[in-house]
């Protein structure tokens, strides 16, 4: 049931929402995170914990980067049902529609990550 509470409270949140909407299509370093949602680099490593520790991404690294996506393998049932829902839900949102846009065309900044991009 613990579990379960922390997968809940990780979802109560509207950026961690907008997370999960960009890594249902691929995987992502922080730096491409920021640039999707428009988001400083301690939010996003923040946000992308919580949803790290509530068992719904998993991470690797691959060089400089810190890659997250959607643990697949790993979801427990109900996770599987939680990120169905959250898909669903968002929908035709203009705001993870405008989220999966910018995700299309951020980079990989490499060590100076946690710089914003120039616009």
């Amino acid at each position: 049931m613990r579990e379960m509470v922390k997968a809940f409270k990780a979802l109560s949140d509207e950026t961690r929402l907008r997370m999960l909407n960009v890594l249902m299509e691929r995987e992502c370093c922080v730096c491409e995170v920021m640039q999707a949602l428009e988001i400083s680099q301690a939010r996003a490593s923040r946000n992308l914990r919580a949803l790290y520790d509530a068992g719904f991404l998993k991470l690797r690294h691959d060089g400089l980067w810190s890659l997250y996506s959607i643990d697949k393998e790993g979801l427990k049932e109900y996770s599987v049902d939680m990120i169905e829902a959250v898909r669903k839900a968002l929908e035709g949102n203009e705001t993870a529609l405008l989220d999966r846009q910018r995700l299309k065309s951020a980079e990989r900044m490499g060590p100076s990550c946690a710089r914003r991009p120039s616009a």
